[in-house]
C-alpha cells in the first residue's frame, strides 16, 4: 500500500513528533504532508529520518516561520490542497487540522488524534483571555474565526475512517465534540532511556515550558509557601522572566536542560511536580521511569499513568492549598521505586509501536475485504 502521513506543521520537537517518530520506524515508505515544515537537520533526522515534507501555500507566506498561528483562518483551505488520491493509506497525526484532509472511499484514512483543537473547543476563553483577545474589535473577529473553525472541524468529521486518541481522557473529548468513538493507544515514551535510581536527593522538581496553561507559575508559588523545602525548575518560555521574579530562595530555576542534565534532576529528586492539565503528559512518565513519584494534577491523562499513592499523589484543585497538602501528605508515605519504575513501562516506545503497527495493518486487511467487488 502507498501512505502518506499527515501532520498539524513542523516546527518543534515535542511529543506530538515522537509519535511521528515511532509511526516512520514502523513504516520507512511514507510520504509526509505539512502545512508548514520550519524543522532544523537534527530533529528532522530524529522524526523524519530526514526525509522532505511537502508543505501548502502558508510555508511561503511572510513571517510564517515566527507565527505561523496567524494564518490561523487559511488552514482549512489550505490543508484541503493536498492532493493525495494516490494513497491508499492516510495517517494523519492532528491537534488541530490535519484530520480535514479529503480522501475518497477508496483510501483509509486512520487519525491519530491528539485533542481536537483545543484553542475553538474546550480552551476556547483561555485562549482568547491569555492572547488579549476576549474584547474590542480584534477580539471580535478572532471569535468569528474560531466559529468558522469549529464549524469546519465538526463537518469533516467523517473524512477520518477510525479515530485513535493518546488517552482515554481524549477519547472522551473525541466523543463530546464530534461524537465519534476512539480507540485508545498511548503515546510513545522513551522509558530505556531513563534509568532506575533509588538514592533519591532532598529536593523537588519540575520540567516544563513556561506558557500559562503548565501551572509553573501555581507550583513556584505553592513552594514559596514551604520554605524549608527545596524546588527545582527546568524550562523556559514566555513565562520564564515573571516566574524568577516572584520565586523565592528555596526554588531554584535553571532554565532549558538537554536531555542528560534534565534525566539526572529527574533521578535524583525526591518527588516529580505536575499542575497542569495534560491530554497524556510524557514527562511524568518519564518521571516514573526514574523511579521517581510524582506529585500532579488529578485531573486528563495523569489519571490513567499515575496510580494514586502507589506511584504518586494526585492533588484535585489548581490551587497552592491542593500543592502544599499534596506535598504534606506525599512526605507521609514510602514509595517502592521499583514498581513505580515497572508503572511507566507500561508506555514504553516498543508498545506504541506493537500496537499501533496491529490497529491500521488490522483495519487496513478489513478495508480491502470490502473493497472487494463480487
Amino acid at each position: 500500500m502507498k501512505k502518506a502521513l499527515v501532520h498539524d506543521w513542523y516546527y518543534v520537537n515535542g511529543g506530538a513528533e515522537k509519535v511521528l517518530h515511532s509511526m516512520n520506524a514502523i513504516w520507512d515508505d511514507f510520504d509526509h504532508f505539512a502545512l508548514v515544515d520550519f524543522l532544523n537537520k537534527k530533529d528532522r533526522d530524529f522524526i523524519l529520518n530526514g526525509k522532505s515534507v511537502a508543505t501548502s501555500f502558508i510555508q511561503k507566506l511572510p513571517t510564517a516561520k515566527s507565527n505561523h498561528r496567524k494564518f490561523l483562518q487559511l488552514f482549512p483551505y489550505a490543508i484541503e490542497q493536498f492532493n493525495l488520491e494516490e494513497y491508499d493509506l492516510i495517517v494523519s497525526s492532528s491537534s488541530s487540522i490535519a484530520k480535514g484532509v479529503l480522501t475518497t472511499q477508496n483510501q483509509l484514512h486512520i487519525c491519530y488524534c491528539h485533542s481536537p483543537m483545543r484553542y475553538a473547543w474546550d480552551l476556547y476563553h483561555q485562549y482568547l483571555k491569555e492572547s488579549g483577545l476576549d474584547k474590542g474589535v480584534k477580539g471580535a473577529y478572532a471569535k468569528y474565526v474560531l466559529h468558522k473553525m469549529r464549524v469546519w472541524d465538526v463537518n469533516t468529521v467523517n473524512r477520518v475512517d477510525h479515530f485513535v486518541a493518546n488517552s482515554k481522557y481524549i477519547a472522551g473529548r473525541i466523543k463530546k465534540v464530534y461524537n465519534k468513538e476512539a480507540h485508545v493507544i498511548y503515546p510513545p515514551v522513551d522509558v530505556d532511556n531513563f534509568l532506575l535510581e533509588k538514592n533519591k536527593e532532598d529536593f523537588y522538581f519540575t520540567a516544563s515550558r513556561m506558557v500559562p496553561y503548565k501551572k509553573v507559575e501555581l507550583v513556584v508559588r505553592a513552594f514559596n509557601e514551604m520554605p524549608n523545602k527545596k524546588l527545582i525548575v527546568a524550562g523556559d518560555g514566555p513565562d520564564f522572566q515573571k516566574i524568577q521574579k516572584i520565586a523565592k530562595s528555596n526554588i531554584q530555576l535553571v532554565g532549558f536542560l538537554e536531555a542528560k542534565k534534565l534525566n539526572e534532576y529527574m533521578k535524583k529528586a525526591k518527588a516529580f511536580v505536575f499542575a497542569a492539565e495534560e491530554d497524556f503528559g510524557i514527562i511524568p512518565v518519564e518521571a516514573q521511569a526514574c523511579g521517581t513519584p510524582v506529585i500532579g494534577y488529578g485531573k486528563g491523562g495523569l489519571q490513567e499513568t499515575i496510580i494514586h499513592n502507589e506511584t504518586g499523589v494526585l492533588f484535585k484543585e489548581q490551587t497552592v492549598k491542593e500543592i502544599k497538602a499534596a506535598v504534606f501528605e506525599f512526605e507521609r508515605k514510602v514509595f517502592d521505586y521499583e514498581f513505580i519504575r515497572e508503572n511507566s513501562l507500561k508506555f514504553s516506545k516498543k508498545r506504541f509501536e506493537f500496537e499501533f503497527q496491529e490497529f491500521v495493518e488490522r483495519k487496513y486487511e478489513n478495508f480491502q475485504k470490502r473493497s472487494i467487488v463480487v
